[in-house]
C-alpha cells in the first residue's frame, strides 16, 4: 500500500482545489483559508462547480451540508447533485449558491428553548476552513448551522469565534515582542481517543449497551485488569485487522491517524492522531468516532465509545492536547532560550495559568456528562477538581520569580524576564502526571478530562475563550508601559501569586489534595447537577458576551440543553434498569431458585444434605426481592420527575435521588449473579464480553 499516494483521496484538499480552480479563484479560496478574510463574491460558483466535478469523478452522486448540532455527533441532509432536463432526462448540477447555504430544520434539534416548534427554519452555512470529503458516495461540505434568527445551534460556529478572538489577542501580544511577520495564531489541538472493541454478539445479547452504551448491571470478573497484561500488549488478530482498515479509511480522509495501542483494560485501545488546527482537529475527531463504529461492524465487532462501559475497570477519555502556534510554524508554549522567547513563553504560560484558576468552572463543566461522571476521579481519570500541573523545572522558575529569588537552574542573579536569559529547556521539560486534569508536557497542555465520547469543540470553545480574555487584559496593560520588560516583569510576578493556587504537582487522586483544594478555594463539582449550573454565572456570561462568542441567550440555552441531557439520559438508563430487572433478572433467578428447590427435594428423599441449597435459596430470594421493590422504587421516582419542569431541578432529582436508587438495584443484581448459575443467567458476563475478541 503506498500510504502518501491514498492520503487524503477523498478529501476536496489545497492540492486538488489548485489543479482544479482557476489560479485567480483559487488565490482567493487560500486568501480566505489562510487570513479569515470573506470568500470574494462570485466565485462561489466556480468552487462549487468544480467540487461537484471532483466528487462525481470519484462516485458521489449526493452532496450535504455536514454540521454539528448539540446532540454530540453530526448531522447530514443528502441531495442529489441531479438536474431535470426539457427532454426527461437529467444533469448533474451544484451551484455556488447549494455550496454556502443551504436549509434545515432548526427546532427539531437542541435548542434550549430559542425555537418554538412552529419556528423551524434554519440554515447551515459553508466553513471553507475545513476541506470538504467524501464518505459514503456523497460530497460532504462542513458547515456551521444558525437559525432563522441568526442564534447559534452548533458547536462548530462558537468554536471559530474563539479561534478568532484568541488569534486578536495573540498577535497583539506577538507584535509587543517585535513579531510582525506572523499573520495568525490557531489553537491546535491532538486528541487522544480511547476505546472499547467488543463482538457484535456480546452487544446485541445486552439490551444496556445498545440503548445507553455502557453496562447498567456486571458483577466484577475473576480478572480485570490486575495484571497489567493489556497495556501496550500484543495486539490480538481481530483487533489488528480493525485497526489496519481504520487507518486506511481514515488516511482517505485526510485524518493524520499516527499512534494505535492497548489500553490498560481488557478490549480497550487507543488511537492518537497528528496535532493540527483546532476546527480541522474537532472535525476530524467526529470522523474518527463515526468510522470507528463503521469499520468495526464489518469485522464483527461493536465499538463503544462509552466513558464507563464497564464498571470497575479504567474508562476512555480523550486527552485533549492544546498548544497555540503561528502560520510560520512557531510554538507559542515551546521554552525558548534568548531574553525575548523567554519572556513571550513565561507571558503566553501565566495567561494559560491565570485563564484556568478563574475560569476553573468553564472548563470542569465542558466536560461535564452522565457518562463521565462515572469516570472523573477515578484511578485513570483525573478528579473533578481543576488544577494545573507544570513540573519540577517550571515550578523552580515561576517559584523563583514569584520569590524574586535566584533560579538554581541557572545559577546567577535574580531572574528578570527579558534581562537575563533562562536556561535553554528541553522539549519535555515536565515528567508526566496522569492524575493531573490539566498538565504540561513540554511545549502543550494536555486537558485530560474529557469523556471519549465527547465533541472537542465545547472544551476548546472554553479553552480559547478564557486563554484570549486572559490575553486581552495582558496586551491592554502592557501596550501602553513604558518601559516595557520591567511592566512584563511585573506582571507576570503579580500574576503568579495572584493564581498559584491552581498549580498542583502532585498526586491528584490523594485525599490529602482534596483537602488542601478546598483549603486553597479550588471547586469540587463531582457531578453534572453541580457543574453545569455555572455556566450561567454573571462573570462567565460578561465573558462570552465581551469576546463575542455566546449571547447570554445562547450561554442559557447550551445549559439547558446540557442539564436537559443529563437527565434524559438517566432516564433511559432507570427504564431500561428495570425491564431488564423485571424481565430478565428476576425471572431468570426465580427459574434458578425452583431448580434448586426441586434438588432439595430429591436430595431430601435420599436423606442427603440440603444446607448448601437451602443458603443460595434464601439468598438468591432475599436478593431477588430487594431488586424488585427497588425497581418500584425507581419507577416511581422516574414518573415524579416529569412534573419538575426546570431543568436545574430536575438534574439535582437525578443526582440525589434517582442514582442512589440505580446503584441500589444494581447491587442485588450483582450479587445474584455471582450465585446464579451461569446457564441461567440471561445475558452474557463482564468475562464473556471484555475476553470475547480473539
Amino acid at each position: 500500500m503506498n500510504v502518501p499516494e491514498i492520503f487524503g483521496e477523498n478529501v476536496f484538499n489545497l492540492q486538488v482545489m489548485q489543479d482544479k480552480l482557476p489560479k485567480e479563484v483559487f488565490k482567493s479560496l487560500k486568501k480566505t483559508i489562510d487570513e479569515g478574510t470573506p470568500l470574494e463574491s462570485g466565485v462561489a460558483n466556480v468552487i462549487a462547480n468544480a467540487m461537484k466535478d471532483w466528487a462525481v469523478e470519484k462516485g458521489a452522486t449526493h452532496y450535504t451540508h455536514w454540521f454539528q448540532p448539540m446532540t454530540g455527533i453530526t448531522a447530514e441532509k443528502h441531495d442529489s447533485f441531479i438536474s431535470p432536463t426539457k427532454d426527461g432526462k437529467v444533469i448533474m448540477e451544484f451551484s455556488g449558491k447549494e455550496l454556502v447555504v443551504g436549509e434545515s430544520d432548526a427546532s427539531s434539534f437542541p435548542n434550549g428553548g430559542m425555537r418554538a416548534t412552529f419556528e423551524a427554519r434554519g440554515y447551515t452555512a459553508w466553513d471553507p476552513t475545513s476541506f470538504a470529503f467524501i464518505k459514503d458516495g456523497t460530497l460532504c461540505i462542513p458547515t456551521a448551522f444558525l437559525s432563522y434568527g441568526g442564534e447559534v445551534l452548533d458547536k462548530k460556529t462558537p468554536l471559530l469565534k474563539s479561534m478568532s478572538v484568541l488569534n486578536v489577542q495573540a498577535l497583539r501580544i506577538l507584535r509587543l515582542f517585535g513579531n510582525t511577520r506572523a499573520k495568525r495564531v490557531y489553537p491546535t489541538v491532538g486528541a487522544e481517543q480511547e476505546y472499547f472493541l467488543i463482538d457484535r454478539s456480546m452487544y446485541d445479547a445486552r439490551r444496556d449497551l445498545v440503548f445507553s452504551g455502557r453496562t447498567l448491571f456486571g458483577a466484577k470478573p475473576p480478572k480485570g485488569q490486575e495484571m497489567e497484561d493489556h497495556y501496550f500488549g500484543p495486539i490480538k488478530r481481530r483487533v489488528s485487522e480493525f485497526m489496519k482498515d481504520l487507518d486506511v479509511e481514515l488516511w482517505k480522509l485526510g485524518i493524520f491517524a499516527k499512534t494505535r495501542h492497548n489500553e490498560v483494560a481488557p478490549s480497550q485501545h487507543e488511537l492518537a492522531p497528528v496535532f493540527t488546527i483546532t476546527n480541522i482537529a474537532s472535525d476530524q475527531n467526529q470522523l474518527i468516532m463515526e468510522t470507528m463504529k463503521k469499520v468495526a461492524q464489518k469485522h464483527g465487532l461493536y465499538c463503544l465509545l462509552h466513558e464507563k462501559p464497564f464498571e470497575g475497570i479504567n474508562g476512555s477519555g480523550k486527552h485533549n492536547n492544546w498548544s497555540l502556534s503561528t502560520d510560520n510554524g512557531v510554538n507559542l508554549l515551546d521554552p525558548g532560550s534568548t531574553p525575548a522567547e523567554n519572556g513571550q513563553f513565561m507571558l503566553f504560560l501565566v495567561a494559560v495559568i491565570k485563564a484556568v484558576d478563574e475560569y476553573q468552572d468553564l472548563l470542569r463543566l465542558s466536560v461535564a456528562s452522565a457518562g463521565n461522571d462515572h469516570r472523573l476521579g477515578g484511578n485513570e481519570a483525573p478528579p473533578a477538581i481543576v488544577s494545573v500541573y507544570l513540573g519540577d523545572e517550571l515550578q523552580e522558575i515561576v517559584d523563583a520569580l514569584e520569590n524574586n529569588v535566584p533560579y538554581s537552574g541557572k545559577g546567577k542573579g535574580v531572574m528578570k524576564l527579558g534581562v537575563d536569559t533562562l536556561p535553554e529547556l528541553p522539549k519535555d521539560t515536565t515528567d508526566r502526571n496522569r492524575t493531573s486534569p490539566f498538565a504540561f508536557t513540554g511545549n502543550k497542555f494536555e486537558f485530560r478530562m474529557l469523556g471519549s465520547t465527547f465533541s472537542i469543540a465545547g472544551p476548546n470553545i472554553m479553552l480559547n475563550t478564557i486563554v484570549a480574555d486572559s490575553l486581552r487584559q495582558f496586551a491592554d496593560e502592557l501596550e501602553g508601559a513604558e518601559d516595557f520588560n520591567g511592566a512584563l516583569h511585573s506582571l507576570v510576578v503579580r500574576e503568579l501569586k495572584a493564581h498559584k493556587r491552581i498549580l498542583f504537582n502532585g498526586n491528584n487522586y490523594s485525599e490529602e489534595w482534596t483537602k488542601e483544594a478546598k483549603r486553597r478555594g479550588l471547586l469540587n463539582l463531582p457531578s453534572c447537577a453541580d457543574a453545569l449550573p455555572y455556566f450561567a454565572a454573571k462573570k462567565n456570561i460578561e465573558l462570552f458576551e465581551r469576546n463575542k462568542v455566546f449571547t447570554e441567550r445562547e450561554v442559557r440555552s447550551r445549559m439547558e440543553i446540557m442539564l436537559d441531557n443529563y437527565s434524559k439520559v438517566l432516564t433511559v438508563e432507570a427504564l431500561t434498569m428495570i425491564e431488564m430487572g423485571r424481565k430478565d433478572i428476576y425471572p431468570a433467578v426465580e427459574s434458578y431458585v425452583l431448580s434448586l428447590c426441586k434438588t432439595m427435594e430429591h436430595k431430601a428423599a435420599a436423606n442427603l444434605s440440603v444446607a448448601s441449597e437451602k443458603a443460595v435459596i434464601e439468598k438468591l430470594s432475599g436478593a431477588n426481592e430487594k431488586m424488585y421493590f427497588a425497581s418500584v422504587e425507581l419507577e416511581k421516582l422516574i414518573g415524579q420527575t416529569k412534573n419538575i419542569g426546570n431543568a436545574e431541578k430536575s438534574a439535582r432529582f437525578f443526582a440525589d435521588k434517582v442514582i442512589p436508587v440505580m446503584q441500589t438495584m444494581r447491587a442485588y443484581a450483582d450479587e445474584m449473579e455471582l450465585n446464579t448459575a451461569k446457564s441461567f443467567w440471561p445475558f452474557p458476563t463482564y468475562g464473556d464480553i471484555l475476553f470475547s475478541v480473539s
